[in-house]
């Protein structure tokens, strides 16, 4: 048995709060340990709570998910945000992904894969759905680090293009022969090169600029 998954539930909807508990309250690896109705209210849970995962709508009442997504990026607060939610306009996909979400999921997903997506950014992997990282590909504006490509070394544009694999720290650290420790520091390097928010993002970059494993 591995570790139990901490996961945070914000929905302003009660009846998608508890039918989200009830599944996933029959994993054996996954535990809710709170609920919130309202994005800043999320936040303050995500504060005292420190659960692993959130499970964050994009609108509620008051403070939306994308803001209290980017205030818990502001507040430090390490917890992998992961958007369920109803809407599909790139309005709402790119701004969430932008602000740093680990992956962003429609509501009428299988509860067996929404399960499987919470264990994976748990364990560092970037859920992006083929519809979803085309919403962020067919935007016009350039973004973040364009054009400075070019100022990575070979081995970090190796780890990009495996973090553009979905892969996690520990798994490229194995497929590259190299400790979790250089694994993290390339990662750093690479963030601060491209002026990145997060490990998203640079996997964002990667597919957009053809950097593939």
């Amino acid at each position: 048995m591995g570790e139990t998954i901490k996961v945070l539930l914000v929905d302003d909807h009660q009846v998608v709060r508890r039918g989200l508990r009830t599944f996933l309250e029959v994993q054996d690896d996954i535990e809710v340990v709170g609920e919130a109705a309202d994005g800043a209210g999320g936040v303050a849970r995500a504060e005292e709570l420190r659960p692993d995962v959130v499970l964050m709508d994009v609108t509620m009442p008051g403070m939306g998910g994308i803001d209290a997504l980017r205030r818990l990026r502001e507040l430090g607060n390490p917890a992998r945000v992961l958007i369920v939610t109803s809407f599909t306009e790139q309005r709402t996909v790119v701004p969430a992904l932008r602000a740093g979400a680990a992956g962003y999921l429609y509501k009428d997903v299988d509860p067996d894969a929404l399960a499987g997506a919470i264990r994976s950014v748990h364990a560092g992997h970037v859920l992006l759905q083929a519809e979803v990282a085309g919403a962020l590909l067919s935007q016009e504006e350039a973004g973040p680090g364009q054009g400075r490509g070019g100022s990575l070394t070979e081995r970090e544009r190796e780890v990009l293009g495996l973090i553009a694999d979905g892969r996690s720290n520990r798994e490229i650290a194995r497929a590259l022969v190299l400790s979790e420790k250089t694994v993290k520091t390339h990662v750093s390097n690479i963030l601060m090169k491209l002026d990145l928010a997060d490990r998203t993002q640079a996997a964002l970059w990667a597919v957009r600029h053809g950097v593939t494993d």
